[in-house]
């Protein structure tokens, strides 16, 4: 009964899935946002790898903090395990996407956890900084930061979401993105894809198509997932 209870609390969500990237928002206090990967199959040189489930939990701590937890289970012919991170994102400068003039600054930053993927059993460190606004009838992520990956060597990443509203609730999105680790070649791709809010205001549905613009990116990537959010309800007081 207290899970149903749960679940029949109202809250908003905003989807970032099928993003790499993200935006410079955060959830509520009390506040929780689930993104479910059910289905995302990568395919480099007819080798197909599949990621099911992919989850990311935020749970806003405070106000304009977020805890985001990651878990990735990973499986292809050759490879498989589990891919799990833990960070903390601020909002640093409420903007547009806090229903304030100008533009959102947030920065987002945790520990690589080890992983049970081959030479990935190490700890790292990552850090982004976001930044959100509107550039009509556009609305544009930016993403910029880097790191210290699980094996020790240096890396950086950066990204651009754009999201043009085509219905009241369908969203046409795309982001090119990328990485670069020292010593190793660019991972960089393009997304194109749609996210769908149906009758709920606390669902998004989401589609994606993602093409490897560099060699070390896979060719091609399908994914479909969804977002969904709730508040934790009150404790009451005896």
């Amino acid at each position: 009964m207290a899970l149903i209870g749960v679940l029949l609390v109202p809250a908003s969500a905003w989807a970032y899935r099928p993003f790499v990237s993200t935006d410079a928002a955060v959830a509520d206090p009390k506040e929780v946002e689930i993104e479910l990967g059910y289905f995302n199959l990568e395919r480099t040189h007819r080798a197909n790898t599949i990621s099911t489930p992919h989850v990311v939990l935020n749970y806003g701590v405070a106000k304009n903090l977020e805890l985001v937890a990651e878990f990735n289970l990973v499986v292809s012919p050759d490879v498989e395990g589990t891919d799990p991170s833990v960070s903390l994102k601020g909002v640093l400068k409420e903007g547009v996407l806090q229903d304030k003039p100008g533009v959102s600054v947030a920065v987002e930053a945790g520990p690589l956890l080890p992983t049970t993927l081959p030479r990935e059993h190490g700890v790292g460190f990552e850090a982004v900084g976001i930044v959100s606004g509107k550039l009509a009838p556009v609305t544009l992520h930016v993403n910029g930061g880097g790191g210290l990956d699980r094996g020790g060597q240096l890396f950086g990443i950066w990204g651009v979401i754009g999201e043009l509203p085509l219905h009241s609730k369908v969203r046409l999105v795309g982001e090119v993105n990328g990485e670069t680790t020292q010593g190793e070649r660019p991972n960089n791709s393009a997304l194109l894809g749609v996210i769908w809010q149906p009758t709920s205001k606390n669902l998004f549905l989401d589609a994606g198509v993602r093409r490897g613009v560099s060699d070390a990116a896979p060719d091609w990537q399908f994914t479909i997932g969804l977002t969904f959010g709730f508040s934790l309800p009150a404790l009451s007081r005896q």
